[in-house]
């Protein structure tokens, strides 16, 4: 397993992160997964023993009873890993009972690092844009986490390239502490992050770590071209909506390519999903996520799988996002000079554009 600095800072993260959105199954969480403390203990000892150096987790999840399952399955551990979290969701009645605020993410804090039976989390993010509140209070109050000892690092999810960069700039103020990674929702077939997410990441020092790498579920192995799914996965489930996937036939391509590189490898769609995410430029972590031991394994036998220049190519052509205004015109006409964070999908855009 590697280990890369998370952005710009000295804590080296393992590339494969294990997710928990699977643990507890509460609270209107019960069709994602239903790990109890013992599973959830078995599926951490797996990811340890295969190099997996950090766990995620959101108060949100389960409502706060993932965050008691995770912080019971690293009993004894807490000290040899990295534990990290979320706040700012809708989690309680009243007008403070979500968002960015001091006063929500205070009392979220404290409840979190209570169900985790943990005196500090090794990085906190801010789990949605908060349009309300002041963006510089929300970075003093992170930054004040971070100067009381409650945090070691900080960091910012599903925000927009806009927010980021504005989060980035308040944050470089004398006394306040930058983040320091971010989290994104990024597959073969969902690559919107490329636009600018990824690029302003890398521009600000803010490492790039996937959640769902796997479209949850979209790329499990087990959902046809046109979205069917078997019932006991997270696509068969009813009424559940996510992700939102604006092309199925462009889904339906990008699948076609992922399973012929898996026969030509001999290994699983998600091994192959995983081996070619983990390999795009700017990405520094993957957030897996399973429901049993098996899942898990067979994700982690991913980390050995290098795809060759022309297999991981295919994927991407098949995958490759619409280039929209302004990068179809700075494709044509700003290639003399782009910035290296993006200069690998200015060129894909300048193929799909034909120059």
């Amino acid at each position: 397993m590697d280990y890369v600095p998370l952005g710009h800072s000295g804590m080296k993260v393992s590339r494969y992160i294990l997710g928990t959105l699977t643990f507890a199954g509460t609270h209107g969480f019960e069709a994602l997964g239903n790990l109890d403390v013992a599973n959830a203990r078995r599926l951490v000892d797996m990811a340890i023993d295969a190099g997996v150096n950090a766990f995620d987790t959101a108060n949100l999840y389960s409502k706060g009873d993932a965050e008691k399952v995770l912080g019971a399955a690293l009993a004894g551990k807490r000290d040899k890993v990295l534990v990290f979290s979320k706040g700012r969701s809708e989690v309680e009645e009243g007008p403070n009972g979500g968002g960015a605020s001091r006063v929500h993410l205070t009392r979220q804090l404290d409840g979190t690092l209570a169900r985790l039976n943990t005196d500090w989390l090794d990085l906190y993010f801010i789990h949605q844009w908060d349009g309300v509140t002041p963006i510089e209070e929300t970075v003093e109050t992170m930054s004040g986490f971070v100067k009381a000892g409650k945090i070691r690092y900080w960091g910012i999810s599903n925000y927009s390239g806009w927010s980021l960069a504005k989060t980035a700039m308040i944050a470089k103020q004398p006394g306040l502490v930058p983040p320091v990674a971010h989290q994104i929702y990024y597959t073969p077939e969902a690559r919107e992050a490329e636009y600018e997410l990824i690029p302003a990441g890398e521009e600000f020092g803010i490492g790039a770590m996937i959640w769902s790498p796997l479209g949850q579920g979209l790329f499990g192995g087990k959902v046809k071209a046109d979205g069917a799914a078997p019932q006991g996965t997270r696509q068969g489930a009813e009424g559940w909506k996510e992700p939102f996937v604006s092309d199925w036939d462009r889904f339906a391509r990008v699948l076609k390519a992922i399973e012929h590189v898996a026969a030509e490898t001999g290994r699983s769609v998600p091994q192959v999903t995983l081996a070619w995410l983990r390999d795009r430029p700017g990405i520094n972590s993957i957030v897996l996520g399973a429901r049993t031991a098996e899942q898990l394994a067979d994700n982690l036998a991913s980390d050995d799988l290098t795809l060759s220049p022309e297999q991981a190519a295919r994927i991407e052509v098949a995958g490759r996002p619409h280039p929209l205004y302004p990068f179809w015109h700075r494709a044509m006409w700003g290639m003399d000079r782009p910035t290296p964070s993006e200069r690998v999908y200015l060129e894909g855009h300048r193929q799909t554009v034909g120059m």
